[in-house]
């Protein structure tokens, strides 16, 4: 079983919430890293990793989608601390007993209500 934990899906856009969820789970569990595993210590240990990501952008200034000028080594750099916030919001909310997904579809509706299309977004959105 531990052998699956470690193979890549053959699409990696594929991969669910939850099946991020079930191997850091399991990856916890096999390392007996529940008994550190309390909401409190993921926040402050996902509150870490975004000054990490924060830190790779903060001399940069302004920077151009898809990122054209940097290298990959900043390029992978960025995916390993974009990786660490990812899994700790996702162990957080596993840890909270939270449908992390479902409470983002949620967020999506609710921001839709909050903030509605008007014609003046629109125009601006598809002017842009």
């Amino acid at each position: 079983m531990m052998e699956n934990s470690y193979v890549y899906p053959r699409n990696a856009k594929d991969v669910s919430l939850r099946e991020l969820s079930d191997r850091l789970a399991e990856f916890a569990e096999v390392r007996g890293w529940e008994q550190y595993h309390s909401p409190r210590n993921l926040l402050l240990a996902l509150v870490g990793e975004v000054g990490e990501l924060s830190e790779i952008f903060q001399w940069k200034g302004e920077v151009a989608r898809g990122l054209p000028n940097w290298s990959s080594d900043d390029k992978e750099h960025l995916k390993d601390e974009l990786s660490d916030v990812l899994l700790y919001l996702i162990r957080l909310a596993d840890v909270c007993g939270l449908d992390l997904g479902q409470a983002a579809l949620t967020k999506i509706v609710k921001n839709g209500r909050k903030y509605p299309i008007t014609e003046q977004t629109a125009t601006s959105t598809f002017n842009a």
